[in-house]
């Protein structure tokens, strides 16, 4: 046999053998694309060299555009003594990558991907106002679409300072801001955007909770630019979430018992001026009212640089209970009878019968015209003819040197005349005394009257000042209500 026939052999089988492996091949390659799924395969595509540790445009000049959106699910806390605000919000953002793209045809017409978080580039979007980290759930995926946006969707418990004004409470209404920025990167780098309009974030409630405490009136947007240094300029996209405290709790459980608290004080004033009930009531009152405020004191909020007005209302009411009860004190003090208690001054008696009476409309009072010398005088005039009454009568010598007349009476044996001498200073002491009783009378009938017309003076200046009080009060809360 021929040395070179093998060789002839063999280069007419080599394409052959070719041709049969080529398609053998194909179609263990084709077999291998079946048996993978089209995502799997976009997954590889997308990930197998892609870099996320670089911000993901091919030209660095060009900054990645964040539009950023925040729904407002629930208000959880208010702590107005720490300045902490604690919101429940759904967070949604999205920017381009661009070397996120594909063509759908490619892949079974795949639009959009779900990828892990962790695979890819993601801004460090911050928000300024954190001061602790809430309990938010852990979402690891991320969708991508196939020209590149990538919109990340989250559910976050934010805990942030707020600058808490309580002086309005309960009827106070709190703005606080939720600043998303980037950390590090600058204007020229990440850019921030709104993702909807204004007015559709300002009033979407569509899935915030409706039922707690806070009332939610509006989320309102600004963008602004800042600088820290010259040469370094931020971007930040402002949320103010605008709440307002729903009041009728409060309302029901601290403002009425002090309403009927303060009423029950102005009915005590009806009760007599000279009868003592009214002080242990008005102490009463005075006792409950400050087992009221040790009650309702964990209910006021409180912090370091401001009381709400509420607490100065309930600090103003118990000042006004303690003048009341000093009112009733001084008056219980000026209609006590007493057996030396001096006359009314002229001048205390025209003030408060004449002109006091006059100005309140209580009609003329009766006034008592006797004078303490006038008094003084009659006694004097009545001791005086009681004495020449019985020096009419003359001693006992007397008696022996009163000559018989002829035909005369006998003279009244020594003994009668005595009796009938400690007999009649017996009666000029009895009339001295009811005398002087009446006089004491008088003299707290007097009281009785100032006193009662300075009652009535005093609790129509106290009223007085409890309804202007009490205005104003109603009128600010009301003008913050419905602002």
């Amino acid at each position: 046999m021929l040395p070179w026939v093998p060789w002839v052999l063999l280069a007419l089988l080599l394409p052959t053998l070719l041709t049969q492996g080529e398609a053998r091949h194909r179609g263990d390659s084709q077999a291998r694309n079946t048996s993978r799924s089209a995502l799997g395969r976009l997954s590889d595509y997308l990930l197998t060299n892609y870099k996320k540790g670089v911000r993901p445009v091919r030209d660095w000049r060009k900054p990645t555009t964040v539009s950023v959106d925040v729904i407002v699910y629930a208000i959880l806390s208010v702590d107005e003594k720490n300045q902490v605000l604690t919101t429940y919000i759904w967070y949604r953002q999205y920017w381009t990558d661009e070397f996120l793209q594909w063509n759908p045809e490619d892949f079974d017409n795949i639009t959009r991907l779900s990828i892990p978080t962790d695979s890819i580039w993601v801004p460090d979007i911050l928000i300024n106002e954190f001061v602790d980290v809430g309990k938010s759930p852990d979402i690891p995926y991320v969708y991508v679409r196939h020209h590149g946006e990538v919109q990340n969707y989250k559910p976050l418990q934010v805990v942030t300072a707020c600058s808490l004004d309580i002086y309005n409470f309960p009827f106070d209404v709190q703005n606080c801001s939720l600043t998303f920025t980037s950390w590090l990167h600058t204007i020229q780098d990440i850019n921030i955007s709104l993702w909807r309009l204004p007015e559709k974030v300002k009033f979407d409630k569509s899935v915030f909770m409706n039922q707690g405490e806070w009332e939610l009136l509006g989320v309102l947007t600004q963008f602004r630019e800042f600088s820290i240094e010259s040469s370094s300029c931020y971007a930040e996209m402002k949320f103010y979430v605008v709440i307002r405290r729903r009041p009728l709790f409060y309302a029901v459980s601290l403002l009425l018992p002090s309403i009927f608290l303060m009423v029950m004080d102005v009915v005590g004033f009806y009760l007599p001026p000279d009868s003592g009930e009214r002080v242990s009531f008005k102490i009463t009152l005075l006792l409950g009212y400050s087992v009221f405020l040790i009650i309702v004191s964990d209910t006021l909020p409180a912090t370091a640089i401001g009381t709400p007005l509420i607490g100065v209302y309930f600090v103003v009411c118990m000042a006004l209970l303690v003048i009341s009860l000093a009112e009733t004190i001084l008056i219980v003090r000026l209609v006590h009878k007493q057996d030396l208690q001096q006359p009314v001054p002229a001048w205390l008696r025209h003030l408060a019968l004449d002109r006091v009476a006059v100005l309140l409309c209580l009609g003329e009072q009766p006034t008592s015209h006797r004078c303490p010398a006038t008094t003084q005088a009659t006694k004097t005039d009545d001791c005086s003819d009681m004495g020449n009454h019985c020096s009419h009568l003359g001693g006992p010598g007397d008696l022996d040197k009163t000559p018989r007349g002829r035909g005369g009476p006998p003279p009244p044996p020594r003994e009668a005349s005595l009796a009938v001498r400690g007999l009649l200073q017996e009666l000029a002491s009895i009339r001295h005394f009811l005398e002087k009783r009446e006089e004491s009378r008088e003299v707290a009938r007097d009281w009785l009257r100032v006193g009662s017309v300075l009652d009535r003076l005093l609790f129509r200046v106290y009223l007085l000042a409890v309804l202007a009080y009490s205005v104003t009060l109603v009128t600010l809360w009301s003008i913050w209500q419905y602002s």
